[in-house]
């Protein structure tokens, strides 16, 4: 994988602290929209498409170590060095990796309800939500009110289900996923494991963001969470589920303007 061949989306001015911006499973970069903008002027983010999502391109297989590299050169080519780094669950996870694989890179680093850990209990919900998707015969779908009806019984909640229905893109010939969604589906059980990594750490200043409503991050791996990053600093926003960002953007956005260091 090239580059070229990860979407970044640059929101700001070209001269503020670059944010870089990684969201989570069947997510993209634009999901982070209203925390760029709420972090401008001071701030330039940089939101990407992880490979497999939105307009970035697909992998023969999920593997956490190159996606994570994959993204590091990215972002060293586009990026001045070091940038400060957020990531959201799935992204979390190459957030953290991409952290101690590559701390030079990194200045900042923010990690959104997910941990260095095994999370196939707590997310278990995504082999509903994907098998889902994969059931819906898209030869049968005229409009995006066609998928959304026929989603209802499968997927009742209707945010999460227009979370996911962002991903349903129109061609010339009918309706398609953008994600590589048959990839995802198959690698559940492997974008629930964290990578051992074991005698690495990364001793930037670290924010780790738990929603209140989540059950993603647990006192168990707090010591896991601290032996990989010992300046870590834990903030539970309480009225919030996984989703902490959208589901309670002011105060997550607070959250990092209070850790984020403000330009000079």
């Amino acid at each position: 994988m090239t580059t070229d061949q990860i979407r970044l989306q640059t929101i700001g001015a070209d001269g503020a602290p670059p944010v870089v911006f990684l969201h989570g499973l069947m997510g993209r970069g634009k999901n982070f929209l209203t925390i760029a903008k709420g972090l401008e002027p001071e701030f330039r983010s940089v939101l990407v498409d992880l490979p497999n999502h939105g307009s970035s391109s697909w992998t023969e297989t999920f593997d956490y170590a190159e996606i994570t590299d994959a993204v590091a050169t990215a972002l060293r080519h586009e990026l001045q060095v070091p940038f400060h780094l957020v990531g959201h669950s799935m992204g979390g996870k190459i957030a953290m990796l991409l952290a101690l694989r590559h701390p030079e890179l990194i200045d900042r680093l923010v990690i959104v309800d997910i941990a260095p850990a095994d999370s196939s209990r707590t997310g278990s919900e995504f082999e509903h939500l994907l098998g889902s998707l994969r059931a819906l015969d898209l030869d049968t779908i005229a409009s995006r009110a066609d998928a959304d009806a026929a989603l209802a019984e499968p997927i009742p909640n209707s945010t999460v289900r227009g979370f996911l229905m962002q991903n349903l893109r129109r061609e010339a010939d009918g309706f398609t996923w953008e994600p590589n969604l048959a990839l995802l589906y198959a690698s559940l059980p492997k974008i629930a494991e964290f990578p051992d990594q074991s005698g690495a750490t990364f001793n930037g200043p670290t924010l780790w963001i738990a929603g209140g409503r989540s059950e993603y991050v647990t006192d168990e791996v707090v010591p896991v969470m601290r032996s990989l990053f010992p300046n870590v600093r834990k903030s539970t926003v309480k009225q919030a589920g996984h989703w902490v960002h959208s589901q309670r953007p002011e105060e997550f956005l607070g959250l990092l303007r209070a850790f984020l260091p403000q330009p000079a």
